[in-house]
Order: structure tokens, then C-alpha cells, then sequence
């Protein structure tokens, strides 16, 4: 039987995905939100939701169902499936591990090696594919050994924090032979250093930043905008969220980079970068949502001053939880059908997607039905994915 894991840092996206996950294993719950099961995507290559094993690193200390019991009381999932799904939340729990500790980045990872070949091979898996859910970090230093593959290496045998942690982990995850995908804007795979490793062990990976919100909405109306020649003045943005993800953001380190990720579809898009910005602020009582109020001021004809508002108001776990299981089966599939490299064809997920040359949903959607249909067919991709 093909099965993966996914092995991932549990935020409440996190423990929302593995509820999820075995909710629709258990036939308890649709696939609401999942893509992969559009009619476009569906198909043979992908695992099915019951071939899928989970597994992780946690920082937490708290119980897997305790935390599904707080995110039941939040709102974010039902009661109905925390009581129903008790035992195999108690399975999951047993495969999840505390962060490894070491001298050395060098003997964290090792660790970090040693917990995913175990696991893959204790459940006689195919393969197993890395997802970084954890917090937003702040942009790393710039380091000589980032950019080398032997001086990383040597460099990782010494005292100094070479890595971001979600780098040492995307590091751990190509030395284990496994796939990784960041769904976050940390640096993860983004060093050439880690890249070449990456093509070097013939592995896929996807990032960064998942789209679920804001954003999301961003890359649709930008490309309209831009496809009607309206002149876009100003683009301001206030986000407003609670939780862990909001007390992160609340470190000015952490949210620059994550505001920055946010920005590139407006200019990327619009060719031009409009007045304005993003400011993201937590708001502790909003627990699990987030609000975000944007006011566009743009010109048409003759110069004739208009203007757009909207809000988005939702719920950040029960949006990229489906997501984090769809971008699992997807680079699994493409891990099996040979695939190597940055998964361009994937950019639909993500904020700052990998490789990919545009941040209009459309196109991007276009792109990621081309790629599963090869995929489906037992082909390669039209795509250069190959980084």
C-alpha cells in the first residue's frame, strides 16, 4: 500500500490538518476545502487520505487532544469529532516528538534524521514528506556556508547557529531522503546551499508561506486591475489575528518577514508597486481568526479617482489545514513521479510561491491542473521544475 506522513511543527494549522486528516480517513468528514479533490486535480497518483500516516517535532508540551479539545472550544473544528476520534488522536500522539537537543546543529539534525527514517520505516511507509507549520521566524544572518554544500556541512560541526531552525530542519529532511514543503515564510529550503543538496539527493520541494487569506484575495483582483489598465494608486492593508500565529507576528522581526512575503504579489502582479502597505497586528481576543481590511484607491479613463474596500474575516486553521493535507499528496505524487527540485506548478498555495513567474491565481491555477494531469498520466510536467 502506497502511504506518506506528514511530519510537521504543530501550530493550531497543524493539529487542525491531523483532526482533519483522520476525520476524512474515518469517513466523519467531506473534503470541504481540500483542492485535491476538485474534479480538475482528483486522480490515481495522488495517496488516498487513508494511506496517510502523521507524525512530528513539537516544541509543545501539551497532548494532541487537549489541543483539539481547544480548538473545538474556539470554534475552529466541531466537538463531534474530537469525541469520535480520541483513540487515533492517542495513536498520533505517540509518533510525535520533542525537538531535538545537541551541541551541534550538526548532531540536531542527525537526531532530526534518525526520528524520520524510524518512523518511515516502523510503518513500512514509501515516503515521507516534511511540512514546516511552525511560527514565522525573522530573516537569518547572511552566512559563507549558506552558499556550499561542503562548508555547510563542515560549519554545522561547530558552535555558531548556522541555520534557522526551519532550515536545519528542511537540511535534516533532504539527509533523510524525504520531500519538503514550507508553509510558512521562514527560509526553510531557500539557501543554495540546501538547494543543491536537494537536486543532489533528487528530491522536490514547494514554499513558502501558504495563501489562505488576504492575500488569497490579492491575487485575484491585482491581475484585474492590471488585465482592465486601472491605474492602482494606493493599497493599504490592516490584518488583525490572534493565537499563536498573532503573538509571533507580534515580534517586529518575525512580522517584517512575514509582511514582506504578503507585499510581492501587488508588484509582481501590477508591474509597479502602489503607495500604501500591510500592517499586521495581534488582537489576543480574536483567538483563531483574523480580520483584514484593505482600501484600494485607483484612476480610470480620463483620470476619474475611484475606490475599493473589502474585509476578510476567517478562520486561519480551518483554511490551511486542508491546504497542508492537499500540498502532502501533491509532493508525495510528484516525489514518486521522479520530480526534482522547486515545484513551480504548486505556486497556487503560497504567498511566495517557489519558481514561479506569476502571483495571478488564475494562471496559477492553469499551471497546477497542467501539473497534476501529467501526473495523473504518468508523465513529467510541461514545467521546468528543476532548481
Amino acid at each position: 500500500m502506497h502511504r506518506i506522513v506528514e511530519a510537521e511543527g504543530r501550530t493550531t494549522a497543524g493539529g487542525a490538518s491531523i483532526v482533519g486528516g483522520l476525520a476524512l480517513r474515518a469517513g466523519l468528514a467531506g473534503p470541504t476545502g481540500c483542492v485535491t479533490e476538485l474534479p480538475d486535480l482528483r486522480g490515481p497518483a495522488l495517496p488516498a487520505f487513508a494511506d496517510l500516516v502523521f507524525g512530528g517535532h513539537d516544541l509543545a508540551t501539551t497532548p494532541l487532544c487537549k489541543r483539539a479539545e481547544a480548538l473545538a472550544d474556539a470554534g475552529v473544528i466541531p466537538w463531534r469529532l474530537v469525541a469520535a476520534l480520541r483513540d487515533e488522536l492517542g495513536v498520533v500522539e505517540q509518533e510525535l516528538r520533542p525537538a531535538p537537543v545537541g551541541d551541534t546543529q550538526a548532531e540536531r539534525a542527525e537526531a532530526v534524521v534518525r526520528d524520520l527514517t524510524s518512523f518511515r520505516d516502523r510503518h513500512e511507509l514509501d515516503r515521507v514528506v516534511v511540512v514546516n507549520v511552525s511560527a514565522t521566524e525573522p530573516a537569518p544572518r547572511p552566512h559563507p556556508a549558506h552558499a556550499d554544500p561542503a562548508a555547510l556541512r563542515a560549519a554545522l560541526d561547530g558552535p555558531d547557529e548556522v541555520l534557522p531552525v526551519s532550515s536545519l530542519y528542511a537540511y535534516a529532511a533532504v539527509l533523510a531522503g524525504c520531500p519538503y514543503v514550507d508553509f510558512t515564510p521562514s527560509t526553510g529550503l531557500r539557501l543554495p546551499a540546501l538547494a543543491a543538496l536537494a537536486e543532489e539527493a533528487r528530491l522536490p520541494y514547494a514554499g513558502h508561506d501558504g495563501k489562505t487569506g488576504e492575500t488569497l484575495v490579492k491575487s485575484v483582483l491585482a491581475p484585474m486591475f492590471a488585465m482592465r489598465n486601472l491605474a492602482v494608486g494606493s493599497w493599504s492593508g490592516v490584518n488583525l489575528l490572534g493565537g499563536g500565529d498573532g503573538a509571533t507576528l507580534a515580534d517586529p522581526a518575525a512580522n517584517a518577514a512575514k509582511v514582506q512575503s504578503k507585499q510581492r504579489v501587488l508588484g509582481e502582479t501590477l508591474g509597479y508597486v502602489p503607495q500604501g502597505g500591510t500592517r499586521i497586528e495581534y488582537v489576543e481576543e480574536l483567538g483563531d481568526f483574523k480580520t483584514a481590511w484593505d482600501l484600494i484607491t485607483f484612476s480610470g479613463f480620463l483620470g476619474t479617482g475611484m475606490r475599493m474596500e473589502f474585509t476578510w474575516h476567517g478562520c486561519d486553521s480551518a483554511l490551511a489545514a486542508p491546504l497542508v493535507l492537499d500540498l502532502a499528496r501533491l509532493t508525495a505524487a510528484a516525489h514518486a513521479a521522479g520530480q526534482v527540485g522547486p515545484l513551480a506548478d504548486l505556486g497556487f498555495f503560497f504567498k511566495d510561491p517557489l519558481g514561479t513567474p506569476t502571483h495571478s491565481l488564475g494562471e496559477q491555477w492553469a499551471r497546477l491542473t497542467a501539473f497534476t494531469r501529467q501526473l495523473h498520466d504518468g508523465g513529467d510536467s510541461d514545467h521546468d521544475n528543476v532548481g
